[in-house]
């Protein structure tokens, strides 16, 4: 490894200097204990940039997913239909729940859940006499799913969709905000995402009654009385009002976070997308509007005369970091023995895929050395 160089990292916090006022305001006013006017702040701040009225500030996108499915009914024995081309975040809420995933591939276009394999899954798990509860969909790297085309077959089976939209804050799919298309959405705010709150996430849907749920559960459902009284199970899901400071002054800049990750895929797409062997994951038409969170490529070694993990291991001896794409869910040993619907594109995308450095404070300099370390292995 090259130790004198400074390392470039593939998508680290990116801070805007106004988090620490309200960070301060919480310390000078006494406000550190959970929940505050923060978490207020940092809620309207999601729903007005959403569009979508109900918000609620939580722990983790996990646990988001978590309470989605809570609030859905998701039992022991029920099953959950879900990307199997994502991070394991999106599934272990499923196993929380007793329930059994159901893992559907990718189609090539957005690499997200292919809606003809959704249908035929769920034909087929209703031929067996079970009808799905949930849909978890994920709109992966920032890419939007093809929406339209998935909650149609959603609706005309009456299956609820939960958007994972973890990884696409300020994507668009026809002009309409991810998050803003699902019964229920989660994003997260994990230090590597566009947005971070150091950790943290929320749940997101236009009716009002299922986020009241939401908070109600994610505060160790307490019931009202003067007492401390508990009719069920709770959970300790909620934001700090520390970290919900950060969220706010990270929802200031968000669109020039947005801006900084598209132009970062630009950059590399216009260098190297003529090169044969390297493709990208790009929007397919107008309708699909990608904050780009993570520049990912394939390469394919018939043409370039090198692998993926070759190209990873050069960029690691410059000391750049970069990561294989997910390895999809029906791959992992934990989930190998659940039901899957396979057409073989996650597994290629895997085998074949790579994650650019992606910072939204990446400079001009740091990406020509990106650059000159990706052309000297090809």
């Amino acid at each position: 490894m090259s130790a004198h160089k400074e390392r470039i990292y593939l998508s680290p916090p990116h801070m805007s200097g106004r988090e620490m006022q309200y960070i301060q305001e919480a310390f000078d006013t006494n406000w550190v204990a959970p929940l505050g006017p923060n978490v207020d702040g940092f809620e309207e701040a999601v729903a007005s940039y959403t569009g979508v009225d109900h918000v609620a500030a939580l722990s983790s996108g996990t646990a988001a997913i978590h309470l989605a499915l809570i609030i859905l009914g998701v039992e022991p024995g029920d099953e959950v239909i879900v990307s199997t081309f994502t991070f394991s975040a999106t599934v272990n809420p499923i196993i929380y729940q007793g329930a059994t995933p159901i893992f559907v591939d990718s189609e090539e276009d957005t690499w997200n859940m292919d809606p003809r394999l959704l249908e035929k899954a769920i034909e087929e798990r209703m031929e067996m006499g079970t009808k799905p509860k949930a849909i978890i969909v994920v709109h992966l790297y920032g890419m939007p799913a093809k929406m339209d085309e998935i909650t149609a077959i959603a609706d005309r089976y009456e299956i609820p969709v939960i958007e994972d939209a973890a990884e696409a804050l300020g994507s668009r799919y026809k002009g309409q905000a991810i998050g803003s298309l699902g019964k229920m959405a989660v994003f997260s705010f994990n230090g590597n995402k566009i947005l971070n709150t150091s950790g943290g996430g929320v749940l997101l849907s236009k009716e009002e009654g299922l986020i009241s749920r939401a908070r109600f559960l994610a505060t160790q459902a307490r019931d009202q009385a003067i007492h401390y009284q508990h009719s069920q199970i709770g959970y300790n899901y909620r934001m700090s009002n520390i970290l919900a400071g950060i969220g706010r002054g990270q929802m200031e800049v968000i669109e020039d976070r947005v801006r900084s990750k598209r132009e970062n895929f630009s950059f590399y797409k216009e260098r190297l997308g003529p090169r044969q062997g390297i493709t990208f994951l790009e929007e397919p038409d107008a309708s699909f509007y990608s904050n780009y969170w993570l520049s990912t490529i394939l390469v394919d070694p018939e043409f370039t005369g090198i692998t993926r993990e070759k190209m990873q291991m050069a960029l690691e001896a410059e000391n750049i970091e970069s990561r294989p794409l997910w390895k999809p869910m029906h791959m992992q040993p934990v989930f190998s023995s659940y039901p899957d619907y396979l057409n073989g594109t996650a597994q290629e995308l895997f085998a074949k895929g790579l994650c650019l450095p992606s910072g939204s404070n990446l400079s001009d300099a740091d990406r020509e050395r990106v650059l000159r370390a990706l052309l000297k292995t090809l």
